[in-house]
């Protein structure tokens, strides 16, 4: 780890060079790389202001914050970086979840090798209501976007459908027999 403390208007002594090492460590367990950090600690009116700013597995981990007490300020930025850092890397993981089941698709099924036929690809699922046949007509006509109603037919106790024909003016009706 490679640790870098740079002090404006603020000495940085050896206590809080050992302390920001200290509290750094805990940003090692998120890579197997060597980190780069860089720490700015520069006093604005009362506040001590700590920047912080972490190279983890490539990506770029920023934190300014300020306080009172410079510890304080370096606890901050180290919690606000490790935050950064598990929410770069669920997002990666996802990302990465993703594009694997794409790509296993692709490559078990080849797209264009492999054309589904024969298969239930969809069901969908239909409130039967008991009515008569005249009625499932009048409904399914109100029904611009359907092509057919399945409708308990209240005459024979009985499940029916009925459907447009391809004229869009006339019905056709399925009856089961006996």
């Amino acid at each position: 780890m490679k640790i870098k403390i740079t002090g404006k208007e603020l000495k940085a002594t050896d206590a809080i060079k050992d302390y920001v090492e200290k509290k750094c460590e805990r940003l090692q367990k998120y890579s197997e790389d060597e980190i780069d950090v860089q720490v700015t600690i520069k006093t604005e009116g009362i506040n001590q202001v700590a920047e912080l700013s972490a190279v983890i597995n490539g990506d770029i981990y920023r934190a300014v914050t300020e306080n009172k007490d410079l510890y304080a300020s370096i606890d901050k930025d180290i919690d606000i970086i490790e935050g950064q850092i598990r929410k770069t890397k669920a997002k990666k993981e996802k990302q990465n979840m993703s594009g694997s089941i794409k790509n296993a698709a692709e490559i078990s099924f080849g797209v264009e090798d492999h054309k589904v036929e024969n298969e239930i690809l969809k069901t969908s699922y239909y409130e039967v209501k008991p009515m008569s046949a005249e009625d499932a007509k009048l409904v399914l006509s109100e029904k611009v976007k359907d092509n057919f109603l399945v409708f308990v037919n209240i005459d024979t106790n009985k499940v029916n459908v009925i459907f447009k024909l391809k004229d869009g003016k006339n019905f056709g009706l399925v009856e089961p027999e006996a």
